[in-house]
């Protein structure tokens, strides 16, 4: 019994000394794309367009790394169902917000690779992530109307871009309350809306946890993608205001049945 209780302590401890070590090396990393590969990819031809691309592709390359670091670490493990139907064009992807690694997790997915996302303005005055999110051409989620145009422009010009409607992190054991905006957005330039719903367990990395109060065991994250929607048909059947509100609707009801 001794023993069992020695192994298990053993083991938190070897997790909490590996998350540490994981956003240290996060932070540092970051800097390090700032300062060195963000500038040398500025170089390359190609053009603006093509060097957001470049740092879209090393972000979530980076994040790729990250993550499968922290699964080597024994920190996580991250169970992703339906992830080749992620980064289609003009693809909205709607997301809960439950942990600080869900757009870290979900971004690192080999088909997001050139995927847009909408972050929060702290980001670009942050030392560590204000390179990736700049190069990438992240959108800062600081005005309303900037933002919405700058998310439909994006969905518009072909690309994917990824959402967390509910602005900031899920408050445990509550459902997520999205924002109207991110269904604004779908229905204004979106060619499809997809669905993704988050599960960590136990529940780590909340609103108000600071990354050391580490559970007992280990996290699991799953990540599952959802049917596609046709955002044109909530349009065809009332006008635009309604039509937010009915699929906001919608997608609470979504995310209810999946809880």
């Amino acid at each position: 019994m001794a023993l069992a209780a020695l192994s298990r302590r053993a083991d938190w401890c070897w997790r909490l000394m590996g998350t540490g070590l994981g956003f240290l090396f996060f932070g540092l990393g970051g800097v390090l794309l700032r300062v060195l590969v963000f500038p040398m990819q500025r170089m390359l031809a190609g053009g603006h367009a093509r060097s957001r691309l470049r740092a879209r592709a090393t972000v979530s390359a980076s994040f790729r790394f990250f993550i499968n670091g922290l699964s080597f670490l024994r920190v996580l493990r991250c169970e992703v169902v339906g992830a080749e139907r992620l980064g289609q064009s003009g693809q909205l992807i709607l997301a809960n917000h439950p942990s600080l690694l869900d757009v870290v997790i979900v971004l690192a997915q080999p088909t997001m690779r050139h995927c847009g996302c909408i972050v929060k303005q702290g980001l670009w005055r942050n030392p560590m992530t204000r390179g990736p999110v700049q190069a990438a051409g992240y959108i800062p989620n600081d005005d309303g109307l900037a933002v919405l145009e700058q998310s439909v422009a994006e969905l518009q010009a072909g690309h994917s871009l990824l959402i967390f409607p509910e602005g900031t992190r899920t408050t445990p054991g509550q459902m997520p309350v999205f924002h109207r905006g991110a269904c604004s957005i779908a229905l204004r330039g979106a060619r499809v809306l997809t669905p993704v719903r988050i599960s960590v367990v136990p529940s780590s990395l909340s609103k108000n946890q600071p990354w050391y109060r580490i559970p007992a065991q280990r996290i699991v994250f799953r990540v599952e993608v959802g049917e596609d929607i046709d955002p044109q048909q909530w349009l065809n059947a009332s006008p635009m205001p309604l039509a937010t509100r009915r699929l906001n609707e919608h997608l609470h009801q979504l995310f209810s049945r999946q809880n």
